[in-house]
């Protein structure tokens, strides 16, 4: 992807007519992402300001030479010496609605690009509006004839001049009989008479504002409207009823209406009517794409607003309120249980923010919990709200982005994409769930929006709020080592703990249960009390549609001896292989515990547990929420909102419907796989777990009713089912900081996943060997180890032989020094090794 090459047409500036000569006395020197396709955007390159654009400003969009082209850049601030280097001048300003981000996202650009060795031109481009970089013109616009007056223009640019009479026009629209090349002669003699201007403008083709007409009474329209309501009459042709209608309705609302609003009422006849005859005025206005427009604030079935805060609430509130006095992002972790009261903190640090005239952003994991948390801020808050995700069409992320940019919101909600908002500032960071993994973008910059909030904080000077009830491991690590502040929010301030019960699907499967609900659940759901009001919520954890080998008979799996972490199944070689440490194993026919032949691929799915619940309770009311879902628009919104309200009665759905919800009438959860992610080869894979099972656990009893957990597992005696079933939350931390210390994971050392992908799998492990030998040479004096090649879990994707390499140490960005570019793809401090 490029960032908007200039089009290579004949309208295009001439570099060396325009150039000025090479590092003159006194220009000023700016570093500009510039993206030419290829490898050439892999860092900022320096230039010149000439004197003719010594106004530009950081942040503005420029027109550079780039070899024989010319590029689109963006001006990232101030340049180094470039020592010998010569340095080329800026060719041109491209028109933009003044610079498109602020110093804030500038900066955090600048430390994206350098942490997760992503090209500055391609951070930039995801901190823009799709499409805004796309569509580079060349736009002419006729100068007003001063009142002293010119001499006319000849005969032969009369046309031009009236072409543009009717407001600037993109150079490729306009009429050009004598070819381009004679276009462009005659339009730059009159840009050089100061007839026209000649700008190239970022058009925005697919991120716009979008435009209608608005209708206002002038002057004689008001006192025509005045003289019709007195029961007078105005001088001219008598006015129709539909044109008496709409002075009347445009009377009462003196700032004006929608043309096609008013037209669909009364006619567009009878509107034009009143143009013509000067009573109404209609002009063209920006018509705002609003994602909120439709939802009408307040809560949807959570709990009612509490004014009294617990204790621990109050003593987190206070912490946070000193930090945001005080400027200081030093990273606060709200850890406590699940339905501690951890949103009604986040309400009072946003309104302590807003007291001190600072915005605050709100990141949270995925799309369907956002719109709960901005539920309870508009309800809560005198604020505006702006949401940002993926799930936006691009003109609404385009209109927010510009509320954002031109300081319209008190308060940014969104996933991860929001937190490169083009905010001048920020009071208040908050990041729900701040263990999640959807923090992690998977494509390139592959920023983890958690730290990269961190990040912001520093910058910004702002406080920096982590919440979890489950925190990611490194974080706990952290806070234990003094790095973050910790605040533990022991108990819940409404609602009990729930019971949790573990199944051993073993059993079931011996007793001949083949189905995906056990008795246990299947009982549960039957007595469900849903005249009461009771809700049911089925997790289905989704990673585990990717099937591990586990024996059905005593739920073994078969490990590393050195790692002791889950083998990989690989179909090309037949082998079992470790991707922490490379050993191949041959796949055992039999269980190595218990001698079984049953060893199977584990695996299930949402739609199918929703249609076992409907088959054997067709008296439930069930409904489904899992990623085919929620990427139809508008849909995980209805199905949300339907069980808040209590429409539905059962949620099936995977790991979306195990966090953020807090609706009091659930009493029942059930777990259905607990287990098939946490044999996954994966060193995150018993965190992830614990942090589901916990997660899901956690909604069930938040209200006046006592709550009940079921957990279904092969592994019944495994330490993170017993961590869940017993609350034991801390054994399981200690148990995990000490196998990160022991293999130098974070937090005590970093990672980066390299990643090479050939057509031919002999090509591509080659390459891998090849690479490996080269950083093994540099790792020796770094202290970093290089681990690998091995094959990808999915070895085979989009017809690529794909290998890993990790690297893991205290520096291995240093090791690497820098993006190794085609055929590898780098991952810095990757949620996963798979």
């Amino acid at each position: 992807m490029t960032l908007g090459l200039a089009p290579e047409r004949d309208d295009q500036p001439d570099v060396t007519e325009r150039a000025e000569p090479t590092g003159a006395a006194g220009e000023r020197l700016v570093e500009v992402a510039v993206d030419a396709a290829g490898a050439g955007g892999a860092h900022p390159y320096t230039y010149a300001v000439p004197a003719r654009l010594d106004d530009l400003a950081a942040g503005e969009a420029v027109l550079v030479g780039f070899g024989r082209r010319q590029a689109l850049g963006v001006i990232l601030g101030p340049a180094g010496d470039p020592g010998e280097v010569a340095v080329k001048p800026i060719s041109e300003r491209v028109r933009a609605d003044g610079p498109l981000l602020p110093p804030l996202s500038l900066a955090l650009a600048r430390w994206i690009a350098s942490e997760y060795l992503a090209p500055p031109a391609l951070v930039i481009r995801s901190m823009l509006p799709p499409g805004l970089l796309e569509r580079l013109e060349l736009v002419a616009e006729r100068v007003p004839t001063p009142a002293t007056g010119d001499a006319p223009a000849d005969v032969v640019d009369a046309d031009l001049l009236d072409q543009l009479d009717a407001g600037a026009r993109p150079v490729r629209d306009l009429a050009a009989p004598d070819g381009r090349a004679g276009l462009l002669r005659r339009l730059r003699g009159l840009e050089a008479a100061g007839r026209v201007t000649l700008d190239w403008t970022l058009l925005g083709a697919s991120a716009g504002p979008r435009y209608e007409r608005w209708l206002r009474l002038t002057e004689a329209g008001t006192v025509a409207a005045a003289t019709v309501e007195g029961g007078g009459r105005i001088a001219g042709r008598p006015l129709g009823a539909r044109q008496l209608a709409v002075l009347t309705e445009l009377a009462a609302v003196p700032d004006g209406l929608s043309g096609p609003t008013v037209g669909s009422r009364h006619g567009s006849a009878a509107v034009a009517g009143l143009v013509r005859r000067g009573l109404v005025s209609a002009a063209a206005r920006e018509r705002p794409r609003r994602p909120l427009a439709a939802r009408a604030p307040g809560r949807r079935g959570g709990r009612p607003t509490s004014a009294e805060l617990t204790d621990a609430q109050a003593a987190a509130v206070a912490r946070i309120r000193a930090a945001i006095d005080g400027r200081d992002p030093r990273p606060l972790l709200l850890d406590g249980v699940t339905g501690g009261g951890k949103t009604a903190i986040y309400v009072e640090a946003i309104g302590a923010a807003l007291e001190a005239g600072r915005p605050a952003l709100v990141l949270v994991p995925e799309i369907s919990m956002a719109l709960p948390l901005v539920d309870r801020l508009r309800a809560d808050l005198d604020a505006s709200v702006a949401l940002v995700h993926s799930g936006l069409g691009d003109g609404e992320r385009a209109d927010e982005w510009r509320r954002i940019r031109g300081g319209e919101v008190d308060i940014v909600v969104g996933t991860r994409l929001a937190v490169v908002a083009p905010l001048a500032d920020v009071g208040v960071l908050i990041v729900d769930e701040e263990h999640d993994p959807a923090y992690k973008s998977d494509r390139t910059p592959r920023l983890q929006a958690r730290d990269t909030a961190l990040r912001l904080g520093v910058l910004a000077g702002a406080a920096v709020v982590l919440g979890s009830a489950t925190p990611a491991v490194d974080s706990l690590g952290r806070a234990l080592e003094g790095s973050y502040d910790r605040i533990v929010l022991p108990s819940r301030p409404a609602g009990t703990a729930p019971r949790v019960d573990v199944v051993d699907m073993r059993a079931e499967l011996a007793e001949g249960n083949r189905g995906l609900l056990s008795g246990s659940l299947d009982e549960a759901l039957a007595t469900l009390d849903t005249a009461a009001g009771e809700q049911a919520i089925l997790v289905l954890n989704r990673r585990g549609t990717a099937s591990v080998v586990l024996c059905r008979d005593c739920g073994h799996v078969q490990a590393c001896p050195d790692c002791e972490r889950p083998l990989v199944y690989h179909q090309a070689g037949t082998t079992l292989r470790c991707h922490h440490c490379g050993r191949a194993t041959p796949l055992a026919t039999r269980c190595p515990n218990c001698a079984s032949p049953r060893i199977r691929y584990v695996g299930g799915g949402t739609e199918r547990v929703e249609r076992e619940v409907r088959t054997r309770h067709p008296r439930l009311r069930v409904a489904r929420l899992d990623r085919d879902v929620a990427d139809r628009r508008g849909a995980a919104e209805r199905v949300l909102d339907a069980f808040a309200s209590g429409d539905t009665d059962v949620l099936v759905g995977t790991s979306l419907v195990a966090k953020g919800l807090d609706v009091p009438a659930v009493t029942l959860v059930g777990v259905v796989s607990s287990d098939v992610a946490l044999n996954l080869p994966d060193e995150r894979a018993a965190e992830r777990t614990y942090q589901l099972l916990s997660q899901a656990v956690g909604r069930a009893g938040r209200g006046d009713r006592p709550g009940r957990a079921i957990l279904q597992t092969y592994q019944p005696d495994h330490p993170v089912i017993r961590a869940v079933a017993t609350g034991d939350g801390e054994t399981f931390y200690r148990t995990e900081l000490a196998a990160r210390q022991r293999f130098g994971s974070p937090p005590y050392g970093r990672l980066v996943k390299l990643t090479v992908a050939l057509a031919d799998r002999v090509a591509a492990e080659h390459e891998g060997e090849a690479m490996a030998d080269r950083l093994r040479a540099r790792a020796a004096t770094r202290g970093t180890t290089v681990i690998g090649p091995a094959p990808a879990y999915i070895a085979r994707r989009n017809d690529r032989w794909r290998y890993h390499l990790v690297l893991r140490g205290d520096d291995p960005i240093g090791t690497l020094d820098g993006d190794p570019g085609p055929p590898w793809s780098v991952d810095v401090d990757p949620e996963s090794l798979l």
